[in-house]
């Protein structure tokens, strides 16, 4: 399975920023796709996902600044950021069918002033 994952970056406060991932070479079907974060010395934890059918989850967190988004045809997964924080500074990993599915490398998202 290949991930093909962007949008990371370095912002400040207030700003926003848009992951993607792309999923290729897989041969199971593509239940969920959604995004984790980590940060150095915690665990990894959920930070939304979305179904085949659009269904969406999001963690308190980020509900309301946060919209994910995916493209079936494509098998695409998308995370517009907005009003970003500096508590959003994390490890962005990219999943497909959840912990026990595949996991994308991981695009650092800095919230700096």
């Amino acid at each position: 399975v290949q991930f093909v994952e962007s949008g990371g970056g370095l912002v400040h406060p207030g700003e926003s920023l848009r992951l993607s991932c792309t999923v290729s070479e897989i041969t199971d079907s593509i239940y969920t796709m959604g995004w984790y974060r980590q940060v150095p010395g915690k665990q990894r934890t959920l930070v939304a996902f979305i179904r085949h059918s659009g269904d969406r989850k999001y963690i308190d967190a980020v509900a309301g600044r946060f919209t994910i988004s995916r493209d079936n045809v494509e098998n695409t997964v998308y995370l517009q950021m907005n009003n970003l924080k500096s508590e959003d500074t994390a490890v962005y990993y990219c999943n497909v069918n959840g912990p026990a599915g595949y996991w994308g490398q991981g695009t650092q998202v800095t919230v700096s002033s």
